[in-house]
């Protein structure tokens, strides 16, 4: 399993480098329409709907709209990032009340309109944040997707580490049992020391370093609760992985389920900055 999931990632990895610094703005948005649109396709079938057809239409629904938000420009990418983030304060809510939440989220729509709600801002931000290069800095938009991709990744690390090393007190048994309080803690270290290596070498005054190190935390604590949010699904359906398209990784969801909490609150935070 450990050598099957270290080839998928390798192989993985030169792809989302790529497709992140290589591709234009649109081939971008297409680019991670596609990722979208395959994860909406786990995500019928995290929502019960098991039937080939019903999540191949789902999925294709997900695609239509997101190519009607690029294509013919239907919601600002700000309307859609903020949709994000009331999402994400609502899931707070949901995941903490978990099981007494099920009689708000249990009905199959539901579920399916969580999951436009999930997955529809993160592709939004990332398409806003791919558009925020500078004609001083044409890279901006790639580092600042790559700092919300090394945050989430710092943070995952960091927690695992920690939490085998130090884990004792479980941080939501009923949903995830192998998280623990520690493991927070360490991938909270983790991308603090990420954020501060950032502040220093782009020289920050004490002002902005310290704006940072906030919206790295904040994101940082986000990125669990993404992770949590699809542990109750799964939960809930009785499975372990959202599909087996990734061997040795499960499904897309599995691998993204904290960048969909993180980029719209992270691309939130930069909207408001600049």
């Amino acid at each position: 399993m450990l050598k099957q999931r270290v080839i998928t990632g390798l192989a993985l990895l030169p792809v989302a480098l790529c497709g992140v610094f290589l591709l234009p703005q649109e081939w971008f948005a297409i680019f991670i329409g596609a990722i979208i649109t395959l994860a909406a396709w786990e995500w019928a079938n995290l929502s019960g709907f098991s039937a080939v057809w019903q999540r191949v239409l789902y999925a294709a629904v997900t695609g239509g709209l997101l190519l009607c938000l690029f294509s013919l420009s239907v919601l600002p990418l700000s309307f859609l990032l903020g949709a994000g983030l009331v999402w994400w304060l609502v899931a707070v809510m949901l995941v903490i009340s978990y099981p007494d939440s099920l009689a708000v989220w249990k009905p199959r729509i539901v579920q399916l309109i969580i999951g436009w709600l999930v997955l529809i801002p993160a592709w939004g931000g990332l398409v806003f944040l791919k558009s925020q290069g500078t004609p001083e800095f044409e890279q901006q938009g790639n580092a600042l997707i790559l700092y919300v991709f090394v945050l989430v990744w710092g943070a995952d690390v960091g927690a695992y580490f920690a939490g085998k090393t130090f884990g004792r007190r479980k941080l939501a048994p009923h949903l995830s049992p192998g998280k623990t309080w520690e493991g927070v803690l360490g991938g909270l270290l983790t991308i603090t020391l990420i954020a501060l290596g950032v502040a220093w070498y782009r020289e920050l005054g004490l002002f902005h370093a310290i704006g940072l190190l906030a919206m790295t935390w904040v994101v940082g604590l986000v990125s669990v609760l993404g992770d949590l949010l699809e542990s109750m699904f799964k939960r809930e359906r009785g499975i372990k992985d959202s599909s087996s398209l990734l061997p040795g990784h499960g499904g897309i969801m599995d691998r993204i389920d904290s960048l969909t909490a993180a980029i719209p609150v992270f691309s939130v935070f930069w909207l408001l900055a600049s």
